[in-house]
């Protein structure tokens, strides 16, 4: 009887098409049979670089053409493919003004087995000064897509070699990025790298429905598709009977959560803004699907994101609620809670901070550069028994619970959606 209940209770809305809409479309059975889909034996846990990721991946799409969206710029495909690579560093040389610099000084961000490069190569010459903050700093000029010749001050020498885990896997670039920890300009230098690669494919899935007056304003939908695969034993070492980490709730929640809302927006036809839906892959082993994606937008364009992720359980507050990441840092949680008046659910600041979560998830990329960019979730971070284990399975999983959190996702979202409502943006200031 209190599912039933609370179920009503989100819904009140009948006088409106919105709400129709949602009761309408956005069902428990639905969801379920999404959910038991995505987060099933078959599809081996949806590791990157798997088989059963491209299993899931299919799945989407498929999904993706049953409601009719729109193929991204009409390529005729929903899989937004990329290539990573993977380098093995060989060796590397570099002079200043005819003097030896200590290779150990030299960081390359390359694709190309052979780079050599000098002041005559074209490339811009860019500083990392003092009482920056490097590490924000060098992701800037790794993802700027520019060849870059960056002079790292020696006051970052206990943190420059910290650089070199952003190159376990790179985007497959015609750029390069070389850094020198300096501490003068030089009028002449030479760079020589070596390295050897393996490359490795991944996608996104990546849906739209056009907008019709602000075609050129986006309202992203995102959820992250991959999970961790087949492990035979777990983080500490033991032997696991059960070797599938299905990902139920991390994120075949996030990812159904998408594919529900595409086809809700779908069917009431009435967004003036471009809708994207977008199911990430690889956020388990670096977040390179979002990040790939963000650098397909200019994020002026963007006014606002949805990233969903593990909404499969109750929030500490229990039913009916949920939990906004960065809630401070625009007032999109003001706008969207302002829409569910009367609704009987609320969404909260995230209330495990000391934990970093707005810049841990995949909406971290678009948020550094200024676009309300939250994640919403209802999972205990402090006490989720199934997080990253085994036992994250659909058994585990609140069907009716997720349907009405989906729900006012799409209720919280009409003023956004309709160009009515545009939330502020994340003040970067103190990124710089």
């Amino acid at each position: 009887m209190k599912k039933i209940s609370s179920l009503l209770v989100l819904v009140s809305f009948t006088a409106t098409a919105f709400a129709q809409k949602a009761e309408t479309i956005i069902n428990a059975k639905e969801v379920e049979r999404i959910e038991r889909i995505l987060s099933a034996d078959d599809m081996q846990g949806r590791r990157a670089f798997t088989p059963g990721i491209e299993k899931a991946a299919a799945f989407i799409a498929n999904e993706f053409t049953a409601i009719g969206l729109q193929t991204v710029n009409n390529s005729g495909s929903y899989l937004q493919s990329f290539t990573m690579v993977r380098p093995k560093f060989i060796s590397a040389s570099c002079t200043f003004d005819g003097v030896s610099v200590d290779t150990r000084d030299v960081i390359v961000f390359t694709s190309k087995e052979n780079l050599q490069i000098n002041e005559q190569s074209g490339y811009e010459t860019v500083k990392i000064a003092a009482g920056a903050n490097f590490m924000t700093e060098a992701r800037k000029h790794i993802n700027a897509n520019k060849n870059l010749f960056v002079l790292v001050d020696t006051s970052f020498a206990k943190t420059y070699k910290g650089l070199t885990r952003f190159k376990s896997e790179l985007y497959k670039s015609d750029y390069s990025v070389v850094f020198v920890l300096a501490a003068k300009t030089p009028a002449r230098f030479t760079v020589e790298a070596k390295h050897e690669f393996t490359e490795m494919k991944l996608a996104n899935v990546v849906g739209v429905i056009p907008g019709k007056s602000k075609k050129n304003e986006y309202v992203i939908f995102s959820g992250h598709y991959d999970h961790l695969g087949v492990m035979g034993k777990d983080r500490q070492g033991n032997v696991l009977t059960d070797s599938i980490f299905n990902g139920a709730n991390d994120d075949a929640a996030g990812t159904t959560a998408v594919i529900m809302l595409a086809k809700y927006f779908k069917e009431l036809k009435n967004n003036e803004r471009t809708l994207i839906f977008a199911a990430f892959t690889a956020e388990e082993v670096g977040g390179f699907g979002a990040t790939y994606f963000s650098k397909q937008y200019n994020p002026e364009e963007v006014k606002a994101m949805f990233n969903i992720e593990m909404i499969g359980t109750e929030s500490k507050w229990g039913r009916n609620s949920a939990y906004i990441t960065g809630y401070e840092k625009t007032d999109m949680g003001k706008i969207l809670q302002g829409n569910l008046e009367g609704t009987g659910f609320t969404f909260y600041p995230d209330p495990y901070t000391t934990q970093n979560l707005f810049y841990r998830s995949d909406n971290a990329t678009l948020a550094r550069l200024g676009v309300p960019a939250h994640t919403i979730s209802t999972s205990k971070m402090d006490s989720e028994p199934n997080y990253h284990k085994a036992s994250d399975e659909i058994g585990t999983l609140d069907m009716e619970n997720m349907a009405m959190i989906i729900k006012a996702i799409a209720l919280s979202s009409k003023g956004i959606v309709s160009g009515k409502e545009t939330p502020s943006r994340v003040d970067t200031s103190s990124l710089r």
